[in-house]
């Protein structure tokens, strides 16, 4: 398949920070939300987008822990959003909206992996729902106060989207749920979400992106059992990680989804998914399964099937006629 998915030469990697991508970008007077904003890489995103002048919304799910977590770091404000509960998408998108102001950049960082069988809503499957549909409302409400003509919304997703596709005949695993496939699903729909919203946006200039932020130890991995971890070779029995190089520090997680959402060599691309810092390359069989994008994820056909499915899903949607066509 044609693609955009051919490195650029960033001049970044794995190891870069936060710091390092916003080294010389001032963001003074620019708006961003950070879903996730308080835990893991998103807190060290919203630190360092608020360090290089950004005023920071972090909508948070539990407000207490936010607020404790992102004590001491200036330019951020707290609302509440429950990205599992629909209602509660559209009572922070109105709100928000009411205060007239613009968005600059959106980064969906919230996420949940490999829980046991949870359901949310009319009984969806809860990393579907929560790590993609409830980023789709969110996304789609807020629109009217996307700032046109330079505006980002960048997506995070995972290397987890090489262990499933989307299963458009059981999309909430009704059937014989496997907790690291569903993962895989939520995030591969991530991806799709990016290509789809960045080919209806970017008219109007504004541009999507997804990537995959590293392997990193945070709070991301809660559900898991610590006997899991042990047998995956992550951490020992006390706890303590196992193979540090194979693992980035938050800040380097957080890297490549602060250079997506700001980084000047993104200017005029996107719909494309990142890792390490710059664009990734096709995954094609036989290659190092931890690199590159699935062609499911980034086939433009099966990304306008799953927007038509995530709005009739949410009953919202930005680009009704756009999308049709």
């Amino acid at each position: 398949m044609s693609t955009a998915q051919h490195k650029i030469g960033s001049g970044f990697g794995a190891t870069s920070t936060a710091d390092d991508v916003l080294r010389g970008i001032d963001l003074t007077g620019k708006l961003a939300l950070v879903t996730g904003g308080y835990s893991g890489i998103g807190l060290e995103t919203t630190r360092a987008l608020a360090a290089a002048g950004a005023r920071v919304i972090v909508p948070a799910r539990r407000p207490a822990t936010a607020e404790q977590a992102l004590a001491g770091i200036s330019g951020v404000e707290l609302d509440e959003l429950d990205l599992g509960d629909l209602e509660s998408v559209r009572a922070f998108a109105e709100r928000f909206l009411a205060s007239g102001r613009t968005i600059d950049m959106v980064i969906d960082s919230a996420g949940i992996m490999a829980c046991p069988e949870t359901r949310v809503g009319p009984g969806w499957e809860a990393q579907f729902a929560t790590n993609h549909l409830g980023h789709f409302a969110l996304v789609n409400r807020l629109w009217p106060a996307i700032a046109p003509g330079g505006a980002r919304i960048v997506s995070v997703s995972s290397r987890g989207h090489h262990f499933s596709g989307i299963r458009w005949d059981d999309i909430h695993w009704r059937q014989g749920y496997d907790k690291w496939e569903a993962y895989g699903q939520a995030k591969t729909a991530n991806v799709l979400f990016a290509v789809q919203l960045d080919r209806l946006g970017r008219d109007a200039g504004v541009r999507a992106f997804a990537l995959h932020p590293g392997g990193i130890i945070t709070p991301l991995q809660r559900h898991l059992p610590k006997e899991e971890m042990i047998e995956r070779g992550w951490i020992d029995e006390d706890g303590n990680v196992l193979n540090p190089e194979g693992f980035k520090t938050p800040p380097q997680g957080a890297a490549t989804q602060v250079w997506a959402a700001t980084s000047p060599q993104l200017d005029g691309i996107g719909g494309v998914y990142l890792e390490d810092c710059d664009i990734a390359e096709l995954a094609r069989e036989g290659d190092d399964e931890r690199l590159g994008v699935k062609d499911w994820a980034i086939d433009p056909e099966q990304a306008a099937r799953l927007w038509e499915l995530s709005a009739e899903l949410t009953g919202v949607n930005a680009f009704p006629a756009e999308n049709s066509r």
